[in-house]
Parts: C-alpha cells; sequence; structure tokens
C-alpha cells in the first residue's frame, strides 16, 4: 500500500504533465518545497514563477497569463490561498471565469505544530461561496493524481486543497473505483447509515466502517472528493436507501461539505444528517495526530457520528 501525501503525488503529477501540456505555467508564493510545486520547477523553469510572500499578486499574475490562453496553478497554503488573496480570487479569477486552479496546501489541522494560525479550516466554506468555483480535495495519492489530470481539461476556476501528512492510498484497491469531477465514489456499500467524506477523513471513515461491520452496522462510504458541484444524485440514492448520513471533513463543520449536504438533503429528502469534524472552534499546536485526535477527527470520531446518526434515525419511525 502507497503510503504518501497528497501534496507529494500533486507535485509529481504536475511534473509529470509538463511535457504534454505546453500551456501549463505554475506559479508559487515562495513555498514550493512545502507545496512540492518544486517538482515542476526543476524539470520546466522557463514556466514555473516564484511571486515571493506576495499571494494577491501571485493570483493577480494567474488571471493574467490565463487571459493569454495559459492554463495556471498557483500555489501556497490553503490559509494564504483563501484568505489574504480573497478579493483577487473572487474578483479577477473566478467573475471572469479563468482557466486558474488555485491550490491550497496543508489545509486542516493535520498541519500540526504550525498551530491554529495556519491550521485552514475555513476554506471549503469561502471558496464554496464563490461563484463559478469548483472545489476538489482529494483522499491519497493515486486519486490526486487522477483529480490533477482532470484538472489539467477542466475549462473554469477551481480552488483544490492538498495535505501535508502522508496518508493510506485506498482508492486504488477499491473494485470498480473511477474517477470523475463532480461525482462521489462509493467505497463501501452499507445500508444503515451512509458516511459522505472528504480528504483525509476518508480513510478514516473505511476504519469506521470496517469496525461497525464488526458490530453487526451496516456503513456505506462515499469519497467525496468533489465538494462543489455536490454529487447531488448519489447522495440521494444513499439518503434514501439509508435512511441517515453523516458528513466528514478535516473542516469546520459550518458551510463546508457538512453544510452543502445539509442545504441539498433538507430540500429534496430530509433525513438525519450528522455533520463530523471541527466543531467550530480554532485548532492548536501540536503533534499532527495528536491534535486530530484531540477534535475526534478519526474513525472513532467518526463512529460516534454513525451512532449518533442511527438514533435519530430510529427516533424518526
Amino acid at each position: 500500500m502507497e503510503h504518501i501525501a497528497t501534496r507529494a503525488a500533486y507535485g509529481e503529477a504536475l511534473a509529470a504533465l509538463g511535457e504534454r501540456y505546453p500551456e501549463l505555467v505554475v506559479l508559487d508564493a515562495d513555498l514550493s518545497g512545502s507545496t512540492m510545486s518544486k517538482k515542476f520547477a526543476g524539470k520546466f523553469p522557463d514556466r514555473f514563477f516564484n511571486l515571493g510572500i506576495a499571494e494577491a499578486n501571485m493570483t493577480g499574475v494567474a488571471a493574467g497569463l490565463a487571459a493569454c490562453g495559459k492554463k495556471v496553478f498557483t500555489n501556497t497554503f490553503a490559509m494564504f490561498a483563501t484568505g489574504r488573496a480573497f478579493e483577487q480570487v473572487r474578483n479577477s479569477v473566478a467573475y471572469p471565469q479563468m482557466n486558474v486552479t488555485i491550490v491550497g496546501s496543508h489545509g486542516g489541522l493535520s498541519v500540526g505544530e504550525d498551530g491554529a494560525t495556519h491550521q485552514c479550516i475555513e476554506d471549503f466554506a469561502i471558496m464554496r461561496a464563490i461563484p463559478h468555483m469548483m472545489v476538489v480535495c482529494p483522499c491519497d495519492g493515486p486519486e490526486m493524481r487522477l483529480a490533477v489530470q482532470a484538472l489539467m481539461e477542466h475549462k473554469g476556476p477551481v480552488y483544490m486543497r492538498l495535505g501535508r501528512l502522508a496518508v493510506d492510498s485506498i482508492t486504488d484497491d477499491v473494485e470498480g473505483y473511477h474517477f470523475e469531477l463532480g461525482k462521489g465514489a462509493v467505497l463501501r456499500e452499507g445500508s444503515d447509515v451512509t458516511v459522505a467524506a472528504t480528504g483525509m477523513m476518508v480513510q478514516e471513515a473505511v476504519k469506521a466502517a470496517d469496525t461497525l461491520k464488526a458490530e453487526g452496522v451496516s456503513v456505506r462510504v462515499i469519497d467525496m472528493h468533489t465538494i462543489k458541484p455536490l454529487d447531488e444524485d448519489l447522495l440521494l440514492k444513499a439518503a434514501q436507501e439509508t435512511g441517515a448520513i453523516v458528513t466528514s471533513e478535516e473542516a469546520n463543520v459550518l458551510c463546508g461539505l457538512g453544510g452543502a449536504v445539509c442545504e441539498y438533503l433538507s430540500s429534496v429528502c430530509p433525513v438525519p444528517v450528522v455533520r463530523h469534524g471541527v466543531n467550530d472552534q480554532f485548532g492548536r499546536s501540536g503533534e499532527a495526530t495528536k491534535v486530530l485526535a484531540a477534535y475526534h477527527l478519526n474513525a472513532e470520531g467518526i463512529m460516534s457520528a454513525v451512532r449518533k446518526a442511527m438514533d435519530l434515525k430510529k427516533g424518526r419511525r
């Protein structure tokens, strides 16, 4: 089983595609060693530009290059990509629907020791709210490579989150797995509760489902790598067939994946939805796995959410 951070797989994929796509240009805000855009820079130095610690300017430059026919990927930490450069993302990239992929590395609490100032938990909410913006968060290395390939062919603005921690690769072991932007992937079948997860919470959801299976609880797991646009057909089917949903994300439960699922299902198929994630609070500094455990962002936290969803489901009968 491959054990690799999604940021590392992203860097490999970007560098591998550079030969096939001469229009590809990569920008970085002086963090190429962390975002792994350095791999592209090493192979294609004439199409890589370090814009320094000036994220707003980098985003404006990206919009200008895209207006000239380039396919642009910008790279920095998620906190800066979505926070410091918000106005330029909104007005220069999304409003004119430029072919710019905004890559936010080191998203979520798994940044660990960097602490609350760098543990971006608001990026999904911020980017979801911008018209025309696609929001993507692959769960593992193989899925990240497929996502980068798909985004090269996609037209329009995209925000994609990368993770700092190395994670187990699980999608390449799932029979029938298929990646498509805007479409979730069922990794485990189940009939009692559905867990729709994104990013590294997908691995934790699979662990939770496998543990609960031994307890007689049948959990369906959906890898929701694309948060916007949401795979409404797959969610509706899950709600109708299992009668309860748990969402799981390494982000604030407000306005991210959980918010998107609640907004949709409340209007078409109201079922109990339990949102698992960061409960509207800032993170804290510490070793990444310990920080995640402190905020219950693990399989145990998901199992607790599943049990709550089942209780709510029973109470409706």
